[in-house]
């Protein structure tokens, strides 16, 4: 079985200019803007009580310390340098968690949620030629938030341990020919692997499951790939910003933490949404050579002339 379309890579490798301006037409057709304003809102609300259901879940099997350390290293990648804070308020959460009552478990659970919800109805409006032919059943789009949170708990744990591993290699040197290397540097350069790998995986995974219908392996891995480069290009520019330019600290103040949270889960949501749009432009490659963009969204108000 091929992985790639043969037809839509080669128009791809010979139109790279034309097929990223294409993804940018229909991008910005869908509203692609507006759409990650969305998630990016409805992730901030998420964010903390999806973090404090898998570290509770977790700390039953890992040691408390351990497991906050890994979720803030990754937590930087998710929102560049305010992983400190988020982290706190989860070690502070987890000092009273024998207080937790059914009622706060189930609207932490609802609030998890609403951010995968979310994405899904955006995801429809960038697939919108798949949910045309097919609509999914709407209990599926129901338990599919939960399901995906109990998978991101297993890679939770999965990482930890990963990462405990490489930090105690780190710590070991090798002998040879009376020289003495140490392993720090290679245990640095795994576990930075090992975030990047995650990082692809877990938009791959996304881009599998939100969309209606069946999505190759090989078309979500391209939306994966291209996601998780650009993400990495906007992280290091974003810490590199807010470490040196910015001085959003004197606008806002005791907000500070939550306006730059909000912004770059708003460049996140933004990279997530045009790798969807990367796959969608790619799978309609495969069918038809594009000779036009996509039509654009309206509403009501704009159709009334």
């Amino acid at each position: 079985m091929r992985l790639f379309n043969r037809r839509a890579l080669a128009y791809v490798s010979a139109h790279p200019m034309d097929f990223l301006v294409q993804c940018l037409k229909g991008f910005r057709a869908n509203q692609g803007l507006l759409l990650a304003g969305a998630v990016a809102y409805y992730s901030l609300l998420s964010i903390v009580p999806l973090v404090m259901l898998v570290v509770v879940a977790l700390s039953h099997f890992i040691a408390q310390d351990e497991l906050l350390a890994t979720l803030g290293r990754y937590l930087n990648w998710l929102v560049p340098g305010q992983a400190k804070p988020i982290v706190t308020e989860v070690g502070h959460f987890l000092e009273h968690r024998d207080l937790i009552g059914g009622v706060l478990v189930v609207s932490m659970i609802f609030f998890s949620s609403l951010a995968f919800t979310v994405l899904e109805n955006a995801m429809c409006v960038i697939f919108k030629h798949r949910v045309e032919i097919r609509r999914r059943h709407f209990l599926i789009s129901a338990i599919m938030p939960y399901c995906y949170i109990l998978s991101l708990g297993v890679g939770m744990l999965l990482v930890t341990l990963v990462a405990g591993s490489l930090q105690v290699l780190g710590e070991e040197s090798v002998q040879f020919l009376g020289y003495s290397w140490s392993l720090h540097g290679v245990s640095g350069a795994l576990l930075y692997l090992l975030g990047l790998g995650g990082e692809v995986l877990v938009l791959t995974s996304i881009y599998l499951v939100m969309p209606v219908g069946r999505l190759s392996l090989s078309h979500a891995l391209i939306g994966g790939v291209t996601a998780a480069l650009l993400w990495e290009l906007a992280r290091r520019i974003l810490v590199w910003y807010f470490s040196t330019l910015s001085q959003v600290n004197v606008v806002y103040g005791s907000m500070t933490t939550a306006i730059i949270v909000m912004f770059s889960l708003e460049i996140g949501a933004t990279l997530l949404l045009f790798g969807a749009q990367v796959i969608s432009e790619f799978e309609r490659v495969g069918r038809h050579r594009p000779q036009r963009a996509a039509t654009p969204m309206t509403t009501h108000a704009t159709e009334v002339k």
